[in-house]
């Protein structure tokens, strides 16, 4: 399977719009943004846990990083609530659930393979000070890609010319950015070479926003 897996072409997704769909496991559903592969897959969804749901134990060959966009995600290192940051590197294993349900915001496929460093952040927690209205934390940062979450103020602008691309999942509020208003869900991909200039709605905005990793966009190494 292949969705938007044009890396060179900007690509806007207002997931609220999409349909759920089915995953193998009863009460876990899915709304895809890109896609290069089938059940093992480079892969960038929002998943939606019903209450009581649980995948079973598995390893991320590839790795997995996430955020909770609601309720309280769980596994056997903890309890993971809304805010949460994740990341769980190649060869990290675990079983996902939710109690009382939740969503989360998953890429899987999307690390360096040698990468093993495991940690969860609340990303509010992280912010710095404010500049132009714009606070921002740095949740990760290394040599193939940088992630961070900003708060912005109403009216305020975020501007990114990293090269590799940028990526951004609107979390709260709303955003416009090259003539689409993205609300809370949407989601932008923009190709390297193309700078960033969001500018934030009247209740300000919410951002997640992740650069440089295009560069590394691939399939799966190990199907």
């Amino acid at each position: 399977m292949e969705l938007n897996a044009n890396f060179d072409a900007r690509v806007v997704v207002h997931s609220g719009d999409l349909e759920w769909v089915g995953s193998p496991i009863p009460g876990v559903d899915r709304r895809m943004l890109d896609r290069i592969g089938d059940e093992v897959a480079r892969a960038t969804t929002i998943v939606r846990y019903a209450p009581g749901s649980q995948f079973s134990a598995h390893t991320h060959t590839g790795g997995e990083e996430f955020i909770v966009l609601d309720g309280v995600f769980q596994d056997e290192h903890g309890d993971f609530p809304t805010g949460t940051y994740v990341r769980n590197p190649p060869t990290s294993e675990h079983t996902p659930g939710s109690e009382k349900g939740c969503t989360i915001f998953v890429k899987l496929w999307q690390f360096d393979m040698e990468d093993r460093t495991q940690f969860r952040k609340d990303m509010a927690q992280e912010l710095a000070a404010p500049v132009n209205g714009v606070a921002t934390a740095v949740l990760h940062d290394d040599p193939r890609e940088t992630v961070t979450y900003s708060h912005l103020d109403a009216g305020a602008t975020l501007n990114i010319t990293d090269a590799g691309g940028v990526e951004l999942l609107v979390i709260g509020g709303s955003i416009t950015e090259g003539g689409d208003t993205l609300q809370e869900g949407g989601w932008l991909r923009l190709p390297d070479g193309q700078p960033l200039v969001a500018q934030a709605g009247s209740e300000g905005a919410k951002v997640w926003v992740k650069t440089g990793h295009l560069t590394y966009a691939k399939a799966p190494e190990v199907l």
